[in-house]
């Protein structure tokens, strides 16, 4: 394999490290996040990168980075890369989106159970030197309705665990989803607010659930109801939560991810829940488990290891995916291309040309893109692969010996 260098930001698990370093990779670590001048900077000569959730990966870091190959994100969400640039520039997104279930679900699980205890309340009592044993206020939460908006992998799970508790279960998604257990299925948001106790937040990073949460949603939901966001900080209006807890509408909240972060641990934080009582916030540590962070780095160093030994882009949440094994021939040929009619026959026709035999090959296509991964016999020559870069539709071209 061909000298490579990768550069992993924010404190990622050191099982990445040494799976990528015993792959003969040469790792970079760097503990926080980097803004895009830095991570412009930084990028020269790097082939691979790895980041959390803080690091913003622009068109302009993307375009400034002409060595990078693949790009890992550490995490579930990807709505901090610009997906659409990096398959224009043919590299590869790969992320988590298993790996850190489990650890929000029981992170969302502690605190419905602590906010109808009014945990933070009596927590910050007792710091203050004031015994507050009282049952007011404070509830099982057998019984009661929990409100999950998007059933996806994490809400799913919730809703199983949620069940055992006693719970009932109503949900939300765009999706056609199967409900789990007894879990009901609800024709729209409003009907789901009408009736939770708890209104738990699970939706992606796509741009148009930005802001989708905000004082109409507040006012649907029961007097006296708990919210919790664990999701996207930025489809909640922080604001309009804050307004509807001062009324007295809503009782408790629990929030663990925020429309701006901080970039590095210590740095301040400020947000007007600060000042209220049943509230618990946290600093985006629903996935931050060690044994979530140990199956993440796993997972996704797996995966850029997979791409730059066998240009396998399988699970890659941007390009065609091909799931590919050890090469058949002395080379093989990967090359991102335009999806567009005629390229497989011309990728073949230079290879002819060429005298270069072809021992497998495999072609996949999502939307605009295509991807074809070639083994060739020996005698492949530079000319061949010139010719090959140098095609219309040829955006990245990889030869893995």
């Amino acid at each position: 394999m061909a000298h490579v260098r990768a550069l992993l930001l924010e404190s990622l698990d050191p099982q990445a490290t040494q799976l990528l370093s015993a792959a003969g990779i040469d790792v970079i670590n760097h503990a926080g996040a980097m803004d895009q001048d830095e991570l412009i900077a930084a990028l020269a000569g790097v082939e691979l990168l790895g980041i959390r959730s803080a690091t913003q990966v622009t068109a302009k870091v993307l375009e400034a980075a002409p060595s990078l190959i693949a790009l890992g994100t550490f995490s579930i969400g990807t709505n901090q890369i610009d997906l659409a640039s990096a398959a224009r520039l043919g590299i590869p997104v790969f992320n988590a989106p298993f790996s850190n279930t489990r650890s929000v679900v029981e992170l969302a699980i502690a605190e419905i159970i602590g906010l109808m205890r009014r945990l933070p309340e009596h927590n910050l009592s007792l710091r203050q030197g004031v015994w507050s044993k009282s049952s007011t206020g404070s509830h099982e939460v057998r019984g009661r309705t929990l409100g999950i908006i998007g059933y996806g992998n994490i809400g799913s799970q919730l809703s199983v665990i949620a069940e055992a508790l006693g719970m009932k279960v109503v949900f939300f998604d765009i999706a056609e989803k199967l409900a789990l257990g007894n879990a009901t299925k609800a024709v729209t948001i409003g009907d789901v607010l009408g009736v939770a106790d708890f209104v738990t937040l699970h939706v992606d990073g796509r741009p148009g659930n930005a802001g989708f949460f905000g004082a109409k949603e507040f006012a649907l939901m029961k007097e006296g109801s708990i919210f919790l966001n664990l999701s996207r900080g930025f489809v909640v209006d922080i604001e309009a939560l804050h307004a509807s807890m001062v009324a007295g509408h809503i009782a408790g909240a629990a929030i663990d991810v925020f429309a701006v972060e901080p970039k590095t641990k210590g740095d301040e934080f400020v947000t007007p829940l600060r000042e209220l009582g049943n509230v618990f916030l946290t600093p985006h540590i629903g996935g931050s488990t060690e044994e979530a962070q140990r199956d993440i780095g796993v997972f996704v160093a797996a995966r850029l290891i997979d791409y730059v030994e066998h240009g396998s882009t399988s699970l890659s949440v941007n390009l065609p995916s091909l799931s590919l094994e050890a090469q058949t021939g002395t080379h093989r040929v990967a090359l991102i291309h335009e999806n567009v009619p005629g390229v497989l026959a011309a990728v073949n026709n230079v290879f002819a040309t060429h005298g270069v035999n072809i021992e497998g090959q495999l072609l996949g296509t999502r939307g605009e893109l295509g991807y074809v991964v070639t083994d060739v016999a020996a005698g492949m020559t530079e000319e061949a692969v010139a010719e090959l870069r140098t095609m219309p539709a040829t955006i990245r071209l990889r030869v893995i010996s």
